[in-house]
């Protein structure tokens, strides 16, 4: 059984550890900023649990760092993460049913966006399934468009936005 709540203090250990133990670096004080973030309102951070076990999380950033969104209002779902051994059960579907139900009481329009490369396969056939669609700005890079004929890294930094009407 699949449950999305709302962080809690002590996820943030868990969370680093889970993430740790594949190899990735996301570091404990990234949860605690997202706790500080959660309380202040900037930001909600949903963890998912399969029977009890930490399975992923996403955010939704209230006022995005995307500066198109930030302009038009459009809050943005962020670093969403499900660990190897849950994927393909459903747990980032319904991180994304809670972000979005969430932004639609307060927005129409939800953003989103992912990376170029293999590893964002995954979340770019889910978003255009889920009706997600670009922005039309083409790709950008730490949230800026790349101009035509600028050279990138296609990193994580490298995204194309989305957007989604909610209602």
């Amino acid at each position: 059984m699949i449950t999305i709540r709302d962080m809690r203090p002590e996820d943030a250990q868990v969370i680093s550890a889970a993430f740790q133990a594949i190899g990735w670096d996301k570091p404990v004080e990234q949860y605690v900023r997202y706790l500080r973030e959660l309380e202040r309102g900037e930001r909600d951070v949903l963890v998912a649990e399969v029977d009890g076990e930490f399975a992923g999380y996403g955010n939704v950033l209230w006022e995005s760092g995307y500066p198109p969104f930030r302009e038009q209002g459009i809050p943005e779902i962020v670093d969403l993460n499900v660990v190897p051994h849950h994927r393909r059960k459903g747990v980032a579907s319904r991180i994304l049913d809670e972000a979005e139900a969430r932004i639609a009481e307060r927005s129409g329009v939800a953003g989103i966006g992912f990376g170029l490369y293999r590893d964002y396969g995954a979340a770019q056939r889910l978003y255009v399934l889920r009706g997600y669609v670009p922005d039309g700005r083409g790709v950008v890079y730490n949230g800026a468009q790349v101009p035509p004929m600028e050279r990138v890294v296609n990193d994580d930094s490298l995204n194309i936005m989305l957007t989604r009407a909610l209602r």
